[in-house]
């Protein structure tokens, strides 16, 4: 099953011509595993070999090894996230692993550049260094596996660090979800696929977490920094209670219909915000359009003439549409914000979210608004 499934994923990743790339966490095991490897046996294996979780085999040139005095080792590996545009593509990771006294078992460190968990919410405990769960466990059937190949007891103390990793956890959400110090080692299936944009994705659901966790009872999902201080200058809301949607409507709310939180505001730009209201979750330019039909009926249902509702059909871009309807006394903006809440609480299916709106342009000046409304 993990051969056919590996296969199709290359397949895929061939007609589209883009190349596949390694999780954090894939990096981090290959590293541990070849520093391990070397404290048992003298020697480091490069490249090394390691499974990922779904049986596939992938090999990673070594960057770095040292074999230090006592029971330590250290390897590095370069984090090569093909071509998604990862933040940490490039990053050397390194593990450093030491040998503990039998039954001690294996314990994780944060070593220089990954970051350590000071809020609740996340899926490690405060205080906890930032190694997701997935990537420990493999980490621990590598240790395992070598140990039972060399003779080891599988007892190791295992530090992750990251090169510049606290200066690269500055782009990502690390510190809005009270990661400190540096990055996350993540990764679920050790594969990076190209602009599958699941980092983004999982650090939306954090977001969401932590919120539920600090007792917030608002969040605002926001489509960019504009669209976010609009949240905070309407509703006050504090920095765990935002979620940096981006494009991503849909997963926020997905998530929240599984994990409610009792009011989302959706805040962006009139454009975004104009395909949510046609029924796309995805807001991305290159995934879905400004539809200047659906806006010409929403003009008309909002007391557009045949001549106005020509012009917003027409029009340029979907702020010129509001512009044409606000010199008319058609308030656009408003009913586009009403169709996404609509839309929002569709995906929402029932769960116990209320949902309200605001559409703004480019300067942060608000064009539309729907005030909240509750489940269906």
């Amino acid at each position: 099953m993990a051969e056919a499934q590996a296969s199709g994923r290359a397949a895929q990743l061939a007609r589209t011509g883009l190349r596949h790339g390694w999780t954090t966490g894939a990096c981090a095991t290959a590293a541990t595993t070849a520093a391990y490897t070397a404290l048992l046996s003298g020697d480091f294996p490069d490249p090394v070999t390691i499974t990922l979780p779904k049986g596939q085999r992938p090999a990673f040139a070594l960057a770095g090894e040292r074999l230090g005095p006592g029971r330590e080792a250290m390897a590095a590996v370069v984090k090569d996230a093909g071509d998604d545009p990862d933040v940490t593509h490039g990053a050397v990771i390194r593990a450093t692993v030491r040998i503990l006294p039998p039954g001690a078992g294996v314990v994780f460190r944060a070593g220089p550049g990954v970051g350590t968990v000071t809020r609740p919410g996340l899926p490690l405990a405060v205080g906890e260094p930032a190694i997701n769960p997935v990537p420990r466990q493999m980490m621990r059937e590598h240790v395992e596996a070598v140990a039972a190949e060399l003779g080891g007891t599988g007892d190791a103390e295992i530090e992750i660090s990251v090169d510049h990793g606290e200066e690269i956890a500055r782009s990502t959400w690390n510190p809005r979800l009270g990661i400190l110090g540096g990055l996350s080692i993540l990764g679920t299936t050790g594969i990076v696929v190209p602009y599958s944009c699941s980092a983004w994705i999982d650090s939306i659901r954090r977001g969401v977490d932590v919120a539920r966790a600090a007792g917030r009872t608002h969040v605002a999902g926001c489509t960019g920094s504009t669209s976010e201080k609009v949240a905070v200058a309407v509703h006050g809301l504090p920095e765990d209670a935002l979620l940096d949607m981006g494009d991503f409507a849909g997963a926020v709310l997905k998530y929240l219909r599984r994990h409610p939180v009792g009011r989302l505001t959706i805040a962006g730009g009139f454009a975004k915000l104009s395909k949510l209201a046609a029924g796309h979750l995805d807001l991305h330019s290159s995934r879905s359009q400004v539809d200047k039909g659906f806006l010409a009926d929403l003009a008309r249902r909002g007391g557009a003439d045949a001549e106005l509702a020509a012009a917003v059909a027409g029009a340029n871009t979907g702020l010129e549409t509001v512009q044409l309807c606000a010199a008319h006394g058609v308030p656009l903006g408003d009913l586009v914000a009403a169709a996404a809440r609509d839309q929002a609480l569709g995906v929402l299916r029932g769960a116990p979210v209320a949902v309200d709106v605001i559409c703004i342009d480019r300067a942060g000046t608000v064009v539309g608004r729907a005030e909240s409304s509750g489940p269906r």
